[in-house]
């Protein structure tokens, strides 16, 4: 029988971003809006969709192998110590920025610090983390479960929320402004303790982490080849501190060399008319898919 490993990815607004690495990083994931049980072109892998809230807890009990979700909520379930982490994943569902876990209340509001909290109601989907924060500030404060729409609940139905967010931008479109961060959050990939120690199962989990890691790392890089005269070479090198460990190889016209480097996206603007300038000829840039260190 084929040895399989139980991996859990998240289902929601984490799930595209996670099929779309994923691919990346070699595995071509189906999706069907029926079914939790997506195809996979691994038969090695078993893959389960499962709330992202609901995969730390899942791994710990060893119902999976294997998981990738949010630190907040392996924080949330206090299953830190119960889970291998293998490693983290710094990307979202609209940027490559961590997710924060703020409090925030209406701008009007007179709460201005964590203190100013006493005797008030908080609604957030976080639960623990928040009174294990106020725990921490020596507050008393009533906390009661969000199922959605938290921002709405600020102004009219409570006197604070916990929200997580990217950039800031939806709470400062509702009127809301941050007191405080209770939590920086990426995305995690981790394993049950008994999978880690499973010699099969573990070199499977590893490989996944590094081509995975591959993928995230090309997305800001791009490749660039270029032809130049053997000549021409130092003064490229000498101006363009970027290109110290290039590929260099002899072409087939005498006095002639390719060069091959890879370089930062979003410097390759300002890149390539110093390239040209030095002497750089048929200069083709090209996206990459993986960069394994």
């Amino acid at each position: 029988m084929t040895k399989k490993l139980k991996l859990g990815l998240p289902k929601g607004s984490l799930q595209d971003a996670t099929i779309e690495k994923m691919a990346k990083a070699g595995w071509n994931i189906q999706i069907s809006s029926r079914s939790y049980v997506p195809y996979v072109d691994d038969v090695e892998l078993d893959i389960r969709l499962i709330r992202a809230q609901e995969i730390g807890r899942y791994v710990a009990l060893g119902y999976l192998d294997a998981g990738l979700t949010g630190f907040d909520w392996i924080e949330e379930n206090g299953v830190t110590k119960q889970v291998h982490k293998v490693g983290e994943f710094i990307f979202s569902k609209a940027t490559r920025q961590p997710t924060r876990w703020v409090l925030a209340v209406p701008e009007e509001s007179p709460i201005q610090k964590p203190k100013d909290l006493e005797g008030k109601r908080i609604a957030t989907e976080v639960m623990n983390l928040t009174k294990r924060w106020l725990k921490k500030h020596g507050v008393k404060a009533e906390v009661e479960f969000s199922w959605g729409a938290t921002e709405v609940k600020a102004r009219e139905l409570v006197d604070a929320i916990v929200d997580v967010t990217e950039t800031g931008a939806s709470l400062k479109a509702n009127k809301l402004r941050i007191v405080d961060t209770l939590l920086v959050s990426t995305p995690w990939l981790i394993t049950s303790k008994d999978a880690w120690k499973d010699p099969w199962k573990r070199e499977k989990v590893e490989t996944i982490s590094m081509l995975l890691r591959g993928a995230l790392e090309a997305e800001s890089k791009v490749g660039l080849k270029m032809n130049l005269e053997q000549k021409n070479l130092p003064k490229l090198l000498q101006t363009l501190p970027a290109l110290r460990n290039p590929t260099v190889s002899a072409l087939s016209q005498p006095g002639w060399v390719a060069v091959e480097t890879i370089l930062d996206e979003h410097v390759v603007r300002e890149m390539i008319p110093r390239l040209k300038a030095a002497g750089a000829e048929g200069i083709i840039e090209y996206p990459l898919n993986k960069l394994v260190y």
